[in-house]
Formats: C-alpha cells, structure tokens, sequence
C-alpha cells in the first residue's frame, strides 16, 4: 500500500489547468441541457449543450443555437459565468474564491497560478492575482456603464443586462452576442455598423482584454515611461499596433466600397480588432474579397498576447518567430529586440506553438470541408476561427454535420488551453539527464 502511495502520480500544474477546463464545460454542458436554459423550455441536446459551454469557457463565440432567441435569461446567464470564467482562466478563478475565503494559498497552488496566467515568477503571484480580478471588474463595469445609453434607448430596461452581457464578453474576447431573434439570428453587432459608441467601446474592451494582465501591471506601474517596460510589454505593444493598422488598410482599400468614408474607416478598423479572438462583426464576411478572408485567417491564428483573455498561438510566439528569421537573413546567431537577447528555449517554444497550431487550422480546414461539402476557404475561416477561440464565422456553423461539430470543439479546446499547456501536461516527463548524442548535421532549405 505504501508502495503505491509512492508511486502515485501527481498532477502537473498543466494538467491541473487543462482538466480545470474540461471540468468546466462538462458541467456548464449539463447545466445548458436543462430545460429551464432555453426558451422553449424544452431539453437541449448534449452535443448543442456541449458545443455553447466550450465555446463560451474557450471564449470563442461560434454558435449553433443563437443566444438571443434560443437560450432564456437562466441560459444566457450561464453562458455568460462561462465566459467570465474562460477569460479569467479557471485557476484564476478558483484562486479568487479561496483568497475571498481567507484560506492560505499553497506552493502548489501559486504555482499552477503562475503557469495560468504566464506570470514570470511565483513571488507576488497572490497580489497580481488580485489585481487581475480589481481590473477586470472595474473595466467591465466601465464597459457596461458607457453601452448603457445605446441599448437601453433601443431596448429600454432590457439594455441594463445587454450592457453587460456585451461588456463582458468583449473583454473577454467571446464575441457572444444576444441582439438575435427568431427572425433575425446571429446578427452580432450588424445592427451598429454607423455607431461609434458601440464600435469605439468594443474596440477597446477587446483590445484592453487581449494585450495580457502583466501588460496592464507595467502600464499601471510604469505609465507613459516606456523605457522601463518590460521587453515583452513592448513586444506586445509593437505587434498589436501592427496587426491593428496594417490590416485596417488594406480593408479599407478592399472592402465596404458601399459605405461612406467615415463608416468605412469604422468598419475596416473594427474588422482588423474584432480578429484578435473577439468574434464580433459589424459588417457581413461574406461580402469580404477572398484575399481579405485570407488576412483575417492569418489575424486569428496569431491572436491576442500571453496570459490575456485572448487565444491563439499569441502575438508574441508571432513576433520571435519573425524576429528569428530577421536574425538568421541577417547572419547573426542571436535574436535580440529592443536592446534585449531572446533565449534559445523561447525560439524553440515558438516554432512549436506555431507549428501546432498550424496542423492543427490545417488538419480541421481539411476534415470540414471533406465532411460538407464547402469551400476550403471557407472551411479554412471557420477552423482558424475555432483553433484561435475567435468566433467569426461566414455562417456556416450550425449547417455544419455532427462530426464537423465536434471537430470545432475540439480545436477550441485546443486552441484556448494553449500550446504550451497541452504539450507540456501530454509531455511531462523529468529529463533523462544531461547525456548528449553525436551531433551530426542536417541540410535545410
């Protein structure tokens, strides 16, 4: 008996976050299935069930029953703990409650709080975490409080909780949205294409959400003193800008030919955020050029930044991995960013997040377009959208066959937990030793 005790495994820290997860949607699954969740009041189907909690613990925001018409006011509140948890990260979380419990927090514990919100070191993790939940509240609240005009002169009292329903699920990057009826569903934001209040508050919940809550400690800590931010903050900082100004561009250029200047340049803005695993549009995809979808794939893939509400392979997984082709074009052997060397192991963790999530957008791409029947590009969108938790869509979600269903399901799944959480729980093994094979070489490109 005392052998097997020894023996026992104890789970990683990886592992704690990834059943976390999992934990999570099952029980938000069962919870959607009751009939008190929709409108009808009738049992909802576990795999519809399945498809809502992932999507909104992942925070996704594809969809297969509208939110607005289907799910009751039980069922969108729900939906709504769901994503607040997604985002925060469900070790975050439960670290909350047991701060708010006065409980003393473990080693252990600190440290799977460490890894879920890529936090560079355990010393202080207790007073971020705080700091984490503080923000988060006083931002939404923000949020909420500046839609509140908008909607409740459009819906009265019932834009109080469209408020903050919108409100949260920009920050935490879900794009689920409840402006749907049975004769209009799945509008997202459409209906607010000329509405600066809405586009202008949207955009910067999403944004605030994706740059990362070790971005905000050295905005709050630092200010306007940009040398004494982190290198990661500026990274952060620096790619986000890029990928926001470049793509609005070039849609502006390409796409909306039928809207005014003005609504153009809105419209285009909004569209180069909303990729960053928000999921809201205010403009309908289709009508897009091929060429734009193909940016907007390429947007989702990349996705927000390290411990944020936002998925994807990250802006900084991104951004070492174009640091290090500059590097090796340039024949240096170190790659290095304002004024800072980026380590060997960091190269290594890029290329293979970004080589996971490439197979995997590949591989999903791939089965969907078998399974239905539709366009590659198409099937390209929708599994870049689901493998980088963003949840645009060109509507083609709930035609989509049962299989292709659970594929989407299991690309979010993937596709929030992130790279380096899935490999190193699969992966755990203690290193061997410090023996090192011959090396031989090996000619590439």
């Amino acid at each position: 008996m005392s052998e097997n005790m020894h023996r026992r495994r104890h789970l990683t820290t990886f592992q704690v976050i990834i059943l976390g997860f999992a934990g999570v949607i099952l029980l938000g699954s069962a919870i959607l299935m009751l009939p008190v969740s929709s409108t009808k009041g009738s049992v909802t189907s576990f795999h519809d069930a399945l498809f809502t909690a992932t999507s909104a613990v992942c925070v996704t925001g594809l969809a297969v029953r509208d939110t607005g018409s289907y799910w009751s006011a039980f069922g969108q509140t729900v939906i709504l703990i769901l994503i607040q948890v997604g985002g925060l990260g469900v070790v975050t979380v439960a670290s909350a409650v047991t701060i708010l419990s006065g409980k003393k927090i473990s080693l252990m514990q600190r440290s799977t709080m460490q890894d879920a919100i890529s936090a560079p070191q355990v010393g202080g993790i207790v007073r971020l975490t705080r700091f984490i939940l503080k923000g988060t509240f006083l931002i939404e609240l923000c949020g909420a409080f500046l839609l509140l005009p908008v909607f409740c002169h459009d819906y009265g009292a019932k834009g109080i909780w469209m408020s903050v329903f919108h409100s949260i699920s920009a920050f935490c990057n879900a794009g689920f949205d409840i402006l749907g009826t049975s004769e209009n569903t799945f509008p997202s934001l459409t209906g607010y294409t000329g509405n600066i209040m809405v586009n202008v508050v949207i955009m910067f919940l999403i944004i605030i959400g994706g740059i990362g809550f070790l971005t905000w400690e050295d905005i709050c800590t630092n200010r306007g003193k940009l040398k004494r931010y982190r290198m990661q903050s500026k990274v952060i900082f620096a790619t986000t800008l890029i990928f926001i100004v470049l793509p609005a561009i070039f849609f502006f250029f390409s796409d909306f030919q039928e809207l005014s200047a003005g609504r153009r340049f809105l419209a285009s803005l909004f569209q180069a955020i909303t990729p960053r695993t928000a999921g809201f549009n205010t403009e309908n995809l289709s009508n897009m050029t091929e060429v734009s979808k193909a940016v907007m794939i390429l947007l989702m893939l990349v996705g927000g930044s390290p411990g944020s509400t936002a998925g994807g392979m990250k802006t900084t997984t991104f951004a070492v991995l174009i640091l290090n082709a500059a590097a090796t074009f340039r024949s240096r052997e170190e790659v290095s960013v304002f004024g800072r060397r980026i380590n060997n192991t960091v190269i290594k963790n890029a290329a293979t997040i970004g080589m996971m999530y490439l197979v995997l957008f590949l591989c999903g791409g791939f089965i969907i377009s078998v399974q239905n029947g539709i366009p590659l590009l198409d099937s390209l969108f929708e599994a870049a959208s689901a493998v980088g938790t963003v949840g645009l869509t060109l509507g083609v979600t709930p035609e989509l066959h049962l299989a292709s269903r659970y594929v989407l399901i299991i690309l979010m799944y993937l596709g929030r937990v992130g790279g380096l959480t899935l490999i190193y729980a699969v992966l755990s093994k203690k290193n061997a030793g410090n023996a090192k094979l011959p090396l031989e070489k090996i000619t590439v490109g």
